[in-house]
C-alpha cells in the first residue's frame, strides 16, 4: 500500500445520540510542549492530544536536547524542562510536518537561540505564507531566510539579540501574536503586540500559568524579556475545534440528541457556538468550570432547523479553524449564508474558501466563492465524490455533510486527518456516524 491514499465513504442519514469526548486541544497541546521544554523543573501535563501535529513539535524539542515522556496512551507527558537558555543545536533540520502553528511560534522561539536551525514542512507547509512572521521578527533582530515567496524552509541565523518592539498586526492572527510574546520572552525590553481583532489568548493564558508576567490592555499583549518559566501541571481541555464537527452533525441531523465532554470554551475559541446559535441550533452549556485557568464546559446539543445569516465580521477570527465545517451548516439552513472578512481561509492547509465551494457544487449547493468568504444558499445535498485536498478540517466537514445528504459521499485524500483529529473514525462511529475507510 506504499504511496496510497485515504478515502472515506459515507452513506447518507443517520443521526447521533449519546455523549463523546473529542481529543485534547491541539493550540494547547502544542504550547505547553514549548513552554514546558524552557520551564525551569517538571511540567506534567494530561489529556495531551496525539495527532501528528503536536508529535511533530514534541519531536522537535527532544531533537534540541530535552527529555520528554510520552505520550502514554491515555495523553500523559513528563517534560524536563531546561530553561529559557538550555537548548541545544539540533544534529539536523526540524521537521514541523503540516504544522503552521509550530512553524509559526518556533520561528519567534528559535530566533534567539544561541545556534543556527532550519525548520521545515510538508509539501502542504512549504506553500504557506511565513513574510507575517518574518517581518516583524526582523525588525525585533531576529537573521531568517526563507523560499523566495517567504514560505519555507525557514533558515534561523543564531546569536541574534532581540530588542523588544510595539507591533499592529495588519491582520488577526494568534499565531504570529504568540510567536513574537515568544520572541519577546528573550529581547531587551517591552515587546507588545496590538491585534485589529480578539484572537485565542492560550498563549497569554499559559504563560501567567509557567509564572510569567503578561499584560493584556483591549487589544494590546506585552511583556518584558529577562524573567524565567516556572513548571507546572497542564490539563489539556477538548479541542472545540475538534468539537465543532459534532455540533453542526447533531444540529443538522434530525432527532439528534450529543453530549460533548470536558470542552474548552474559552472565549476567544467559541465563535462556533455563538454562529450557530444565530442560525438557530440548541446548544447548551453545562458544568461550566475553569481547569488550568481555561473555561471548560459538556456541550450538549440537540437537532434544530438552521437560518442562514450574515456572520458578523467581529466572529470571523474567533472561529477561523471552523468554517469549513460551518459551511455544511450554511448549506443544510434554509435561506442564505454570507461570510466576508475571512481571507486568511485562502491561506490555510489549502485554500479552504475554494476548496469547499468546489466540494458543495459537486453535491448541488450553490455555493459563491469569494476573495474573503462565500455566498451559500441552502439548498438539499446530492451525492457524489469530493477532494478535501489534503486537508484534514475539509475531509472531516464533508464527512458530517452525509448526514443531510440524499445518496452516499466519498471523500479522497483524507490521509492528514490523523494530524488534526486521531480516530476521528472509531469515535464518530460511537455516537451514529458511520465512516467506512479505504486505500486507493
Amino acid at each position: 500500500m506504499s504511496g496510497s491514499k485515504l478515502r472515506y465513504q459515507l452513506q447518507a442519514g443517520g443521526k447521533l445520540c449519546g455523549e463523546l469526548r473529542v481529543p485534547g486541544d491541539k493550540s494547547i497541546s502544542h504550547r505547553s510542549i514549548m513552554l514546558g521544554s524552557l520551564a525551569n523543573g517538571t511540567t506534567r501535563i494530561t489529556g495531551f492530544l496525539q495527532g501528528e501535529d503536536s508529535l511533530n513539535t514534541l519531536r522537535v524539542f527532544q531533537a534540541m536536547g530535552v527529555e520528554i515522556d510520552g505520550p502514554t496512551q491515555s495523553g500523559e507527558v513528563v517534560i524536563e524542562g531546561v530553561g529559557l537558555h538550555g537548548l541545544k543545536a539540533p544534529t539536523g533540520v526540524l521537521n514541523v510536518g503540516n504544522s503552521g502553528t509550530s512553524m509559526r511560534l518556533l520561528s519567534g522561539l528559535l530566533a534567539a537561540q544561541k545556534f543556527d536551525c532550519e525548520l521545515v514542512g510538508d509539501d502542504s507547509l512549504s506553500k504557506r505564507p511565513m513574510r507575517r512572521v518574518i517581518e516583524p521578527l526582523t525588525q525585533m533582530g531576529a537573521q531568517i531566510e526563507s523560499a523566495e515567496k517567504g514560505t519555507p524552509p525557514l533558515k534561523i541565523h543564531g546569536g541574534a539579540r532581540l530588542k523588544g518592539i510595539e507591533y499592529e498586526m495588519p491582520m488577526a492572527s494568534a499565531q504570529v501574536k504568540s510567536c513574537l510574546l515568544l520572541a519577546g520572552l528573550y529581547a531587551e525590553g517591552e515587546t507588545a503586540v496590538l491585534e485589529p481583532a480578539p484572537t485565542r489568548d492560550h498563549s497569554e493564558r499559559m504563560l501567567r500559568g509557567f509564572g510569567y508576567e503578561v499584560t493584556v490592555e483591549g487589544n494590546r499583549a506585552r511583556l518584558c524579556g529577562g524573567g524565567e518559566l516556572i513548571a507546572t501541571e497542564i490539563d489539556v481541555p477538548a479541542d472545540i475545534s475538534s468539537a465543532a464537527f459534532f455540533l453542526v452533525a447533531a444540529s443538522i441531523a434530525e432527532g439528534s440528541d450529543l453530549t460533548l465532554r470536558h470542552v474548552g470554551v474559552n472565549p476567544t475559541r467559541t465563535g462556533i457556538i455563538d454562529i450557530l446559535r444565530l442560525m438557530g441550533a440548541n446548544i447548551q452549556l453545562q458544568n461550566e468550570r475553569l481547569v488550568g485557568g481555561e473555561q471548560v464546559a459538556d456541550l450538549r446539543v440537540r437537532s434544530a432547523p438552521l437560518q442562514g445569516i450574515d456572520i458578523p465580521r467581529e466572529l470571523v477570527p474567533l472561529a477561523i479553524d471552523e468554517f469549513p465545517v460551518l459551511f455544511v451548516a450554511a448549506a443544510c439552513a434554509n435561506g442564505r449564508t454570507v461570510l466576508t472578512g475571512a481571507e486568511e481561509l485562502r491561506v490555510k492547509e489549502s485554500d479552504r474558501i475554494q476548496v469547499m465551494a468546489d466540494g458543495l457544487h459537486i453535491l448541488g449547493i450553490d455555493a459563491l466563492p469569494t476573495n474573503d468568504g462565500m455566498i451559500i444558499e441552502g439548498g438539499r445535498l446530492t451525492s457524489g465524490t469530493v477532494d478535501s485536498a489534503g486537508d484534514h478540517r475539509i475531509a472531516m466537514a464533508f464527512a458530517v455533510a452525509s448526514l443531510r445528504s440524499q445518496g452516499s459521499i466519498r471523500i479522497d485524500d483524507c490521509d492528514n486527518v490523523n494530524t488534526s483529529f486521531p480516530d476521528f473514525v472509531a469515535l464518530a462511529g460511537r455516537v451514529g456516524l458511520y465512516v467506512r475507510e479505504s486505500k486507493v
